[in-house]
């Protein structure tokens, strides 16, 4: 089978596609490179980590880097800023089903575990997924932070997960953990998705590893 792996820098993630990997012939990972709410050192990070996944998986491994900070403007310039992580992940959705179509992948690939931050409750995770048609997978659904931690620890990625570099600050103090599908809806109206979709594809870039 082939996946979309939605991976960030962060911890979470690497430990998913790892885990979801022995059901894999190849992975093809997709990030949203959130610059300017982040920094250079970000995206350096991530590429270490695809390399590292490259070398522990053994399974056939693409890579695309998707702009992802102007959308976050448009978002936060027009919307309820308290729905920001909301969008953010529908929108990362969005791009991978995209990149799915493109490749002729399977299935999406996230790092959520329940309950953990804004966009990972119960109710906001229905929103996220209502954005998609294509199956989404979460391996890590039902892990504590402590069991995630440990498998990045074993499996040579945590270190490079927590390597210096500015954290979003696209976050807002006070995000929304019970995101009305309907409301956020009407809220997404003020903006062209669409095109913001199709320009973040256009100008995506092929990670050369």
């Amino acid at each position: 089978m082939k996946f979309v792996s939605l991976l960030s820098s962060g911890i979470d993630s690497p430990v998913a596609t790892y885990l979801i990997s022995k059901n894999a012939d190849e992975i093809i990972f997709v990030h949203g490179d959130i610059r300017p709410f982040s920094n250079d050192k970000e995206i350096e990070n991530n590429k270490k980590i695809i390399e590292k996944l490259k070398e522990i998986t053994k399974v056939k491994i693409k890579a695309y880097n998707i702009p992802h900070g102007n959308n976050l403007k448009s978002y936060m310039k027009k919307c309820n800023p308290r729905f920001t992580c909301v969008f953010c992940k529908r929108m990362l959705l969005l791009y991978a089903e995209r990149i799915a179509e493109i490749e002729s992948a399977d299935a999406i690939v996230m790092g959520d575990s329940l309950g953990q931050v804004a966009s990972q409750t119960l109710q906001n995770i229905k929103v996220v997924d209502s954005s998609v048609k294509i199956p989404i997978l979460r391996p890590l659904i039902g892990f504590d932070k402590d069991e995630i931690v440990s498998i990045a620890k074993n499996i040579g990625t945590y270190k490079l997960s927590i390597l210096p570099s500015e954290p979003c600050t696209a976050v807002p103090k006070k995000p929304s953990t019970m995101v009305n599908l309907e409301k956020f809806l009407e809220e997404e109206k003020k903006i062209d998705i669409k095109r913001l979709i199709s320009d973040s594809i256009k100008n995506s870039e092929k990670i050369l590893l």
